[in-house]
C-alpha cells in the first residue's frame, strides 16, 4: 500500500502549477548537460527538454554529453571527485537516482553529496512490449505470470532494487507472486533496455512512458498499461492505467530533474536556477516537456531541495520494507 501511496503522491504532485516566467537572459559560458547514460533512454530525454527548453533564456546553447556506466554511478563519482565546483554542468536524474542513492548503490555518495538544481517534469512507468509481441493486453502477462513467473522475461535500465526493477516487482507482486523468482535483465539504461526489447532479449519492458513516444509512433511497441491512477492526456490518452484494470497497487510515477556538484558557487547555483525559473510558465517550456511525454512539474532550487528530501525518507522507508536495506 505504500508504494501506491507514493506513487499516487507523485500523480498529484505533477498537475501542481507552474512558476512565474521572469524577464531575463542568463549568461552561463559553457552550459552542458551531462546524461549518465547511452543515448536514447530517460537521461538523455532529460537532457534534451533542457537544451530545447532554455533556449529562450539562456545566451549559450546547452550541450548534451553522455556519461554511461553504473545507471548514474560514473557520473555521480566523477562531480564527487574532479568537477564538484563545475559551474557549467548539470547531471540528469530521476527518481531512480535518488533510489540508488539511499540503497548505498552508488558507494559512498548519497543524496546529500549533490546540489538538486531544478526539475524537468514528472513521467511514469509502463509495461511495454514489441508491436507483434504475442502479449495483447495487461491481462496476457498477468495470466502467462501466474502459470509459471519464469515464462516471461522482464527487463529495464536498472538493476535489482531499482525504480525499474520495482516497477517489475510492483507488478507481479499485484497477482501475489515473490518477485524473487520472476527473471529480470537488467540493462545499463533505458536505451540498452529498448535495444533489448526489439531485439527479442526481453518479453517485457517495465519503462516510462514517456521514453518510448518516438518508438510508439514508429509503430515499433505498443504500451499495454501505464502504471498511474487515471489517464494521461494524448498522446497517450488511449492507454488504460493499471488502476482501470484491476491493479491499483501497481502504479510508479517519476521525477526527472538535474543536479549540480556539491561544491558549486551560489552564484553558478543561482544561475541555472534562474534560468530554470525563467522558463518555467512558458509556452516554449510547456510544449518541450509535453513533446517528451512528460507531465509538467516545476520546482527549483531550495523548494526543489525540501521536495527531494521528503521523497528520500519515503523511499528510504519502502527500500528497508523491501528488504534492500537495513
Amino acid at each position: 500500500m505504500k508504494f501506491r501511496l507514493f506513487a499516487s503522491s507523485l500523480v498529484a504532485a505533477a498537475f501542481a502549477g507552474p512558476v512565474l516566467a521572469q524577464d531575463q537572459n542568463i549568461t552561463i559560458d559553457r552550459p552542458e548537460c551531462v546524461a549518465p547514460a547511452q543515448p536514447g533512454g530517460g537521461f538523455d530525454l532529460t537532457c534534451r527538454i533542457a537544451q530545447r527548453g532554455l533556449q529562450e533564456v539562456l545566451s549559450n546553447p546547452v550541450q548534451v554529453t553522455f556519461m554511461p556506466g553504473g545507471i548514474g554511478a560514473v557520473a555521480i563519482n566523477l562531480f564527487n571527485t574532479t568537477r564538484t565546483d563545475d559551474p557549467n554542468a548539470i547531471v540528469a536524474f530521476s527518481s531512480g537516482s535518488i533510489l540508488n542513492m539511499v540503497t548505498g548503490k552508488y558507494g559512498e555518495w548519497g543524496a546529500d553529496d549533490v546540489k538538486f538544481t531544478a526539475t524537468a517534469g514528472t513521467d511514469y512507468g509502463a509495461i511495454i512490449v514489441r508491436a507483434d509481441s504475442e502479449f495483447q493486453s495487461l491481462a496476457d502477462v498477468m495470466t502467462a505470470l501466474k502459470a509459471d513467473i519464469s515464462s516471461v522475461v522482464l527487463g529495464a535500465g536498472g538493476s535489482v532494487g531499482s525504480q525499474d526493477w520495482m516497477k517489475a516487482a510492483l507488478l507481479v507482486r499485484a497477482e501475489e507472486l515473490d518477485p524473487r523468482q520472476m527473471r529480470y535483465v537488467a540493462f545499463d539504461g533505458g536505451g540498452d533496455a529498448m535495444s533489448g526489447l526489439l531485439g527479442g532479449s526481453i518479453d517485457i519492458y517495465t519503462g516510462d512512458v514517456g521514453e518510448v513516444i518516438s518508438q510508439l509512433e514508429a509503430g515499433a511497441v505498443r504500451v499495454l498499461a501505464v502504471m498511474t491512477q487515471d489517464r494521461l492526456p494524448a498522446p497517450f490518452a488511449d492507454i488504460p492505467t493499471t488502476n482501470e484494470l484491476g491493479y491499483p497497487d501497481a502504479d510508479w510515477a517519476i521525477l526527472r530533474g538535474y543536479y549540480m556538484g556539491k561544491n558549486v558557487s551560489d552564484e553558478a547555483y543561482n544561475a541555472w536556477v534562474d534560468a530554470f525559473k525563467s522558463a518555467y510558465g512558458t509556452e516554449q517550456w510547456q510544449q518541450v516537456v509535453s513533446d517528451q511525454g512528460l507531465q509538467v512539474y516545476d520546482k527549483a532550487g531550495e523548494e526543489l531541495n525540501q521536495d527531494i528530501q521528503r521523497r528520500v525518507e519515503v523511499m528510504r522507508e519502502i527500500a528497508q520494507e523491501a528488504g534492500l536495506i537495513q
